[in-house]
């Protein structure tokens, strides 16, 4: 059974043998290309697995490395394809370039025979990308890292990462999503999501859903205790049902909550 899938004539993924409760099934790495250039883009290495890198590898002669955030399960592979290759990596943070300049916000890129804009989408982390992919006949998706998943919800990474950064870059996706034409979302993990304006609106809502969550249960412990509950408190309030093996991210994403409330004069 293959890891590929070809998911348009722009586009096309390979799976990394990496399957665990943050990963899903393991991360996505893509690969971008016009059918007519000699060359290919990938995205996200992933982790450092010589098969997976290779089979990257000889997708095609590639001339571009891009990474969507500093996370090992999408970077700790990139400094060997870029031996393997020759090909520059380039990222947001330059810890994480090997032979290639930071990516900067609304920069477009010319390679591979298409349009790619670099879109600064800090939430997840504070080095979070996505990049648009437009073919020459117009076509154009999003590869969304882990800022938007093909199914789940998406961690925030306190206190690199920040809910108030992680809102504002969602609304960029939504109107991004449905200007000119649906464009489809390329996640990090999970499955291709047939339209991104969609997918970023529910992520909006989820997280409206959970905010209020928040704020109910600090009140609630509030006046149960008397003091200001923490984190812990909160999260097994909130997230009592999240499996036992993701209750660390959970709490990560309730601590970006708490900062947010208190910077919102919301929360204690």
């Amino acid at each position: 059974m293959t890891n590929w899938q070809q998911i348009d004539t722009l586009s096309r993924s390979l799976r990394a043998n990496n399957p665990g409760p943050m990963t899903l099934e393991g991360t996505n790495s893509y690969v971008l290309g016009a059918a007519d250039s000699p060359t290919v883009v990938v995205v996200d290495p992933g982790p450092l697995l010589e098969e997976h890198l290779q089979e990257l590898a000889d997708a095609g002669t590639v001339g571009l490395i891009l990474i969507t955030h500093h996370h090992g399960d999408h970077t700790d592979g990139s400094a060997r394809l870029h031996q393997i290759t020759g090909a520059p990596v380039r990222a947001a943070h330059p810890d994480f370039c090997h032979a290639g300049e930071p990516l900067a916000d609304g920069e477009v890129i010319r390679a591979a025979g298409l349009d790619i804009t670099v879109l600064a989408t800090p939430g997840h982390t504070s080095d979070s990308l996505c990049f648009e992919v437009t073919g020459d006949d117009g076509h154009s998706s999003v590869l969304t890292g882990d800022t938007v998943l093909g199914r789940g919800t998406t961690v925030i990474c306190h206190p690199d990462g920040r809910l108030g950064d992680y809102l504002t870059s969602l609304e960029k996706l939504r109107i991004r999503g449905s200007v000119g034409g649906v464009r489809k979302a390329l996640p990090g993990h999970g499955p291709v999501l047939a339209d991104l304006a969609i997918a970023a609106a529910g992520y909006q809502e989820h997280r409206r859903e959970r905010l209020a969550q928040v704020r109910t249960a600090v009140a609630l412990l509030q006046a149960r205790t008397g003091e200001a509950p923490d984190a812990a408190a909160v999260t097994a309030e909130v997230y009592g049902d999240v499996p036992a093996n993701v209750q660390g991210a959970a709490q990560l994403s309730v601590e970006a909550q708490l900062a947010y409330l208190r910077a919102e004069g919301t929360g204690n």
